[in-house]
């Protein structure tokens, strides 16, 4: 029998309403290195050892493995559904009239569920690639930011909200420029944000501009993401594990660096969803949030070590025209076309 961290032990974070949910939770994306089997093997070891919140997405192909074992889980009372949080995303490709709706019917079923728990839209635009394609890829109907556009698969969302299908909405790979130009547009605002957050890449701006909205961050790619799709690498990425105050913080917790990064996440406000098939490793993610938190000082070394060093740069999703994987992200303050 697996190791198992009692739920009640992790910290938890308060979403709009007042409802209380983990601090920590378990990624899914793997799906260029991993099988569907491999992955969702892990989400069963996970709700096993104690995880409750899971972010899951259609374009990751294996909510239908996951779904299987989210049963098998529950079935076994492992966990009840209530204990469970569960995020889902529409992939790009759905953004039309009606298709919203449709994609989180399909995430339904195959995730086997009645209703999901947050959904998201995964980034916001239409624009999408092939699954593993390589970083030169682009789609010739790839297109710039419309916030009206962005709106019409907004106002799906809040459909499915309405519906009871959804209980919160998220958003994914925004910038702020985007959210000041969608927020005062939603009847229904978005009760949590995903970006990449890591000691490497903190995103200030971003992430005081969410907080202060009162809109909870959750952070991908939190250790670095060094299994990360080989199209988002490059020579000059930094690896977390590998930065001095990082390192010197595993030094001193006599404690892998990748705990490191976690504990700096959730002592910096963000839910962080880190993502591994290897019991001891994922055993150690939760673990290492109820124990051993880090000290004033280190926290305030890791925040002056920020690289601004982004590394899922999104440059499939470039349109025509567009000069590099810079114009996605906004970073003059405006939009760009």
């Amino acid at each position: 029998m697996a190791e198992f961290i009692d739920p009640q032990k992790v910290p938890k974070r308060t979403l709009p309403g007042g409802e209380k949910i983990p601090c920590i939770g378990m990624g899914t994306f793997g799906s260029d290195r991993y099988t569907a089997k491999e992955v969702s093997d892990a989400v069963y070891g996970a709700v096993k050892c104690g995880y409750r919140l899971f972010d899951c997405a259609s374009v990751y192909q294996n909510e239908e493995l996951i779904g299987r074992v989210f049963s098998q889980a529950l079935e076994n009372g492992f966990a009840k559904r209530g204990d469970l949080f569960i995020i889902s995303k529409v992939w790009n490709d759905r953004h039309a009239k009606g298709d919203v709706i449709l994609s989180c019917a399909q995430s339904l079923r195959d995730l086997q569920l009645d209703y999901l728990d947050a959904y998201f839209v995964h980034w916001p635009f239409p624009n999408y690639h092939a699954p593993g394609c390589s970083g030169d890829s682009r789609n010739p109907d790839s297109r710039p930011f419309s916030a009206e556009e962005f709106m019409g698969a907004w106002r799906q969302m809040e459909r499915l909200h309405d519906m009871g299908l959804v209980r919160y909405l998220g958003m994914s790979n925004m910038t702020v420029p985007k959210l000041k130009a969608v927020l005062p547009l939603c009847r229904i605002r978005p009760a949590m944000v995903e970006m990449e957050l890591h000691p490497a890449f903190q995103q200030p701006e971003l992430f005081n501009y969410v907080s202060e909205n009162g809109i909870q961050p959750v952070g991908f790619c939190p250790i670095g993401s060094p299994k990360r799709p080989d199209r988002d690498k490059t020579a000059e990425d930094t690896a977390d594990i590998e930065m001095l105050e990082v390192a010197e913080a595993a030094k001193a917790h006599n404690v892998h660096p990748a705990v490191i990064c976690l504990k700096w996440a959730v002592q910096n406000g963000q839910i962080p969803i880190p993502f591994s098939v290897h019991e001891s490793k994922y055993l150690s993610n939760l673990r290492c949030v109820t124990e051993d938190p880090l000290t004033k000082e280190e926290m305030a070394k890791i925040k002056a070590a920020d690289k601004n060093c982004r590394l899922i740069k999104g440059q499939v999703f470039l349109w025509p025209g567009a000069s590099s994987w810079h114009d996605l992200w906004d970073e003059d303050g405006t939009i760009t076309k």
